[in-house]
């Protein structure tokens, strides 16, 4: 029997109206905010990604899906959703528009990952992105929209992170501190972090291992070498989100899985959880446009991961609206009568009524008995006497009462109940 491959996962009807729900509250607020939607492809090239998130990434080292077609182009699933944006912009003159540019996705994103709660091969990602503007102010207001998306949900006792990684100009020092703090205790590194030693030391703050915990607590801080610039970018970002009331924490260990990221970087995590179970994050990326063939653009951005919002709506029981309309049943017994139900079923369905007609041959009582399955209020039957009056005999499955109206009146009493 054929299975889902590993890591991946249906979306079953019942589980539906969870996402929906989250998508819903996604694109209100970015229409709320000023934000269009933007879909890429679902694969690109692959030097995108390897020249945006970074070669020294897990997400390019081990988690990329890549393929060669046919023509002999090597191609990637998308492994992110910030880097195909910023080759949007930039391949059709997004530089030309009002800047910040205000774009958002709701995607899906491939990662060979080892699978666990909430963590997928292919997961879905909401994210929006803000491309043009190096203003602090912005920071705060992704921020507060991040947060905001998380209110809209119901979701409470989260925790809002942030802090500043520095720009090219200040980060060499800080990480140059970081390895000749780290070279003293590569012993007791886990085999990850020794080769993030090498190639990503930024990364060495952000291991979830145990073993490696205390080490990065006792680090040094990214803040405390920050240039001139971004302390000033930052500490105005700090004083916009508590002119905001936003209840952020800094923490000197968050630092993001993406090689693009510069000065401010957050992250929103549920209560009760370990780090790697954030609900979703992001920050600056001011270089990467340039990096990808334009000209200087400062850019921030946000993103979430779907299974993650609908694991956590669960396990705080919030409930949230059922897409499914509860439908009328329609019965009929003999073959005039399954015409006229065909008929009804039709009419209904024009008027914005939803209805689902009996099927095969099941007795008056089956089909009562499937309508009682299927949550319907309300059976239509029709049977000889019916077809030869011109009129349905409506049943209430809730009292078992009955009346016998006509076609037009029935629609009428249906849609004064809805």
């Amino acid at each position: 029997m054929y299975k889902a491959p590993r890591g991946t996962a249906d979306i079953l009807p019942e589980e539906q109206s969870y996402w929906r729900f989250a998508e819903s509250r996604a694109t209100d607020l970015c229409r709320l905010y000023g934000y269009q939607r933007l879909d890429t492809p679902a694969f690109e090239d692959f030097q995108l990604f390897t020249r945006s998130i970074g070669e020294g990434t897990d997400i390019v080292t081990k988690e990329m899906y890549t393929f060669e077609d046919r023509s002999g182009n090597v191609l990637a699933l998308r492994p992110e959703g910030t880097a195909p944006v910023c080759r949007a912009y930039l391949e059709h003159g997004m530089d030309n528009l009002p800047q910040p540019v205000k774009l958002y996705y709701l995607a899906a994103i491939f990662r060979y990952e080892r699978p666990q709660s909430g963590r997928y091969r292919q997961h879905y990602q909401f994210g929006f992105e803000a491309v043009g503007d190096s203003d602090p102010a912005l920071d705060a207001e992704v921020i507060d929209m991040a947060w905001q998306f998380y209110s809209s949900l119901g979701l409470k006792n989260l925790f809002l992170l942030i802090n500043s990684i520095g720009c090219k100009k200040c980060r060499p020092r800080y990480l140059d501190n970081l390895k000749i703090y780290y070279s003293d205790h590569l012993v007791g590194l886990c085999p990850d972090c020794k080769s993030r030693f090498e190639k990503n030391p930024l990364r060495l703050l952000d291991c979830k291992k145990s073993s490696c915990y205390g080490m990065a607590e006792k680090a040094p801080k990214s803040i405390d070498f920050l240039c001139r610039e971004c302390l000033a970018h930052f500490q105005a970002v700090v004083g916009y989100l508590e002119a905001l009331k936003l209840p952020f924490k800094l923490n000197h260990r968050l630092v993001r899985g993406l090689d693009y990221y510069t000065k401010t970087v957050f992250e929103i995590q549920p209560p009760g959880e370990a780090a790697q179970s954030a609900l979703g994050g992001g920050g600056r990326y001011d270089d990467l446009i340039q990096e990808l063939g334009g000209k200087p653009t400062p850019a921030i951005g946000f993103a979430a991961g779907l299974e993650r919002v609908v694991l956590n709506l669960k396990k705080q029981k919030i409930v949230v609206p059922d897409l499914t309309a509860t439908p009328v049943f329609i019965a009929h017994l003999g073959n005039e009568a399954k015409l006229e139900a065909m008929k009804l079923a039709r009419t209904l369905r024009d008027n914005g009524i939803a209805a689902i007609m009996a099927t095969g041959d099941r007795s008056l009582k089956g089909q009562l008995r499937l309508a009682n399955s299927l949550c319907s209020n309300y059976a239509a039957i029709i049977g000889d006497n019916e077809v030869k009056s011109g009129v349905v005999t409506l049943r209430n499955m809730m009292t078992g009462e009955q009346e016998t109206l006509a076609a037009t009146a029935l629609v009428k009493l249906l849609k004064e109940g809805t």
